[in-house]
């Protein structure tokens, strides 16, 4: 049944390849974007978050809300500030978007909002599931006010669905690019003990996941958006280099040289998340790719 969705951070990586899967299957798509701009098939409507500004018109008919928006977490350096900024591009724009759904009486009935993997922290071999309690840290921190947020909706009756999204691969942008780099120019090798776990998924996957969410009125709460088979740091970078035909140095990069480089921000490549996707295995959702090698030969022979 074709649905009249309103998307918000359609243009990031997930959205640029959701909105055309969306549109393909039928359903009516708007945007809400920062700026001005043609998004073919769909229409475009502005909002600003920190000025809490948003067209109310973008909500007439819309019945299911896919919510992606969110300042960059690495874009920059991981100062008091920018972690507010972060925090906030999350928060207050769900805020925004359930008083808009109120003050204009939407018929909206499904909220579907990313989340991130960074919500358990770093949990070592734990395995982690949708019941797993948060971890500590930042990025744990503002995962659990992100979603606090986000179940506001249950109050008002909404079908809310979070995909805790794990590390996007992709050529156009995202994990890989980073992770690729330095084993291109030779000096890659694995970070800190290479034995934390990577909850990877590839970005077919991850448009398809949100495309079931919108579509199976069963889902409902929390699903870890990752594949079923997590690698290890020192495995994920060896595959990678075969893909390149590029060596893997036998040392490792220690802690403390990334921290230095990175500060805080270090947490991110260093984070072990052994996180099962079995909710969404059991809500019958078929991966397209359920190993890395199988992920990484489909994306780079689309080269």
């Amino acid at each position: 049944m074709a649905k009249n969705i309103l998307i918000t951070g359609a243009t990031g990586l997930v959205g640029r390849k959701l909105v055309p899967l969306l549109l393909q299957q039928g359903h009516r798509v708007s945007i809400l974007s920062r700026k001005q701009s043609e998004v073919k098939g769909a229409q475009v409507f502005l909002w600003d978050v920190k000025q809490k500004t948003i067209d109310l018109n973008a909500f007439e008919g819309i019945d299911t809300i896919v919510h992606l928006a969110g300042a960059g977490i690495a874009d920059k350096k991981w100062t008091a500030e920018h972690k507010q900024e972060v925090i906030n591009s999350r928060v207050q724009s769900t805020q925004l978007l359930y008083q808009s759904i109120k003050a204009t009486n939407a018929p909206v009935s499904s909220f579907i909002s990313a989340s991130a993997i960074g919500y358990y922290g770093d949990r070592g071999e734990e395995i982690l599931t949708e019941n797993s309690e948060p971890g500590t840290g930042f990025l744990a921190d503002c995962c659990v006010l992100w979603e606090d947020a986000v179940n506001e909706g249950i109050a008002l009756g909404l079908r809310v669905v979070k995909i805790r999204v794990g590390l996007v691969l992709s050529r156009e942008d995202g994990a890989l690019a980073a992770m690729e780099k330095p084993i291109r120019y030779f000096v890659g090798a694995p970070l800190g003990s290479g034995k934390q776990w990577m909850p990877w998924i590839h970005l077919d996957d991850m448009a398809n996941i949100f495309t079931k969410a919108i579509n199976d009125n069963e889902m409902v709460g929390a699903y870890n958006g990752c594949s079923p088979v997590p690698v290890t740091n020192k495995l994920f970078t060896k595959s990678i280099a075969q893909q390149l035909g590029r060596p893997v140095w036998p040392i490792h990069v220690p802690a403390f040289v990334l921290k230095a480089m990175l500060g805080e921000m270090s947490i991110m490549p260093l984070m072990s998340s052994n996180t099962s996707s079995q909710k969404l295995l059991d809500a019958g959702y078929k991966f397209a790719y359920l190993n890395l090698d199988s992920a990484l030969n489909a994306i780079y022979a689309t080269k």
